[in-house]
């Protein structure tokens, strides 16, 4: 849809996740192949985010099959793997001829650190994302790659340094930075994080997530490019957003009501008023909540049109 003359689309976070296929209240009986459920998920929605990149690095074929099993104009955001944010890599996810240089040490631990693997390795394993992402990116299909950083990567000037290289290491991408930390946003600080991501011609992420946690970033809705704004909708349950071992599913389980979600239609209407297309992803993955919620947004954004 069209709003003040921005490209404004709304999907979810995944259209693969476990508890939404054995759900059975999305995808019909017929759609039981990666892509006939990928083909019936782009014929009702604009944009998806491929969150299986955050576990183990894509392939060129997979990033071959979605640029052909969707509509010209279709979006995918891709989520960094996670050693390229610093979080913790599960070796046996690794590609692996590169699990196979680690140290004996780290090639048979269940997680490790991502410093801790070889400079080589790491360098590698950009190299590889953004080489296996062309086929999205030739096809213009790409809106966007998702750098969402824990809640250990805390405001310094190394902090964004490192932001600056991961923008560095994936030219002729647009790379959107997601903080899960809340002094990013604090009052005092929040205009100089985003002149800096704007300087530097990165997207801030705008969230919608538990509030009243030392680690709750607030919603605030800004754009700091031209072209994109993404806005990540992860639920508000605020009793597993901090909690330890909690399983993704229970983390994101919550189901918006109505009126949850028209609080972001003036927000999302004023992102559109700053930039070309905003892209609302709905991350409350748990059974058939996500989609649910991503019609109910539409639906609020299309009434108001």
């Amino acid at each position: 849809m069209t709003r003040a003359g921005a490209d404004v689309r709304v999907g979810t976070a995944s259209w693969t996740e476990k508890t939404l296929l054995e759900s059975g209240a999305f995808y019909p009986t017929t759609a039981r192949t990666p892509e006939a459920r990928l083909r019936f998920y782009a014929e009702r929605f604009g944009v998806v985010e491929v969150d299986a990149t955050y576990y183990a690095l894509p392939s060129a074929r997979n990033a071959v099959a979605w640029a052909e099993r969707t509509p010209a104009d279709f979006r995918f955001g891709v989520k960094a793997f996670a050693a390229m944010t610093g979080h913790p890599v599960e070796p046996r996810r690794l590609d692996r001829d590169l699990a196979a240089t680690l140290p004996q040490a780290l090639r048979t631990a269940r997680s490790i650190d991502a410093e801790l693997l070889p400079p080589e390795v790491t360098d590698e394993i950009w190299r590889r994302f953004r080489a296996n992402l062309e086929p999205l990116v030739a096809a213009r299909k790409l809106a966007y790659v998702l750098l969402q950083m824990p809640p250990w990567f805390r405001p310094s000037d190394e902090a964004l340094a490192t932001l600056a290289d991961a923008a560095a290491r994936l030219p002729g991408v647009t790379c959107a930075v997601e903080f899960r930390e809340a002094g990013w946003l604090a009052p005092a600080r929040a205009d100089a994080t985003l002149d800096w991501l704007r300087r530097h011609g990165l997207v801030y992420v705008c969230v919608d997530e538990p509030q009243g946690t030392r680690a709750s970033v607030p919603p605030i809705a800004e754009a700091t490019s031209d072209e994109l704004a993404v806005v990540r909708f992860h639920g508000r349950r605020v009793e597993t957003w901090t909690r330890p071992g909690v399983p993704t599913t229970e983390r994101f389980r919550w189901h918006y009501t109505r009126d949850e979600l028209a609080e972001w239609v003036p927000r999302i209407e004023a992102l559109a008023g700053r930039t070309k297309r905003v892209l609302g992803l709905m991350n409350n993955c748990y059974r058939d909540h996500a989609v649910r919620n991503a019609n109910d947004l539409a639906s609020l954004l299309a009434t108001t049109a």
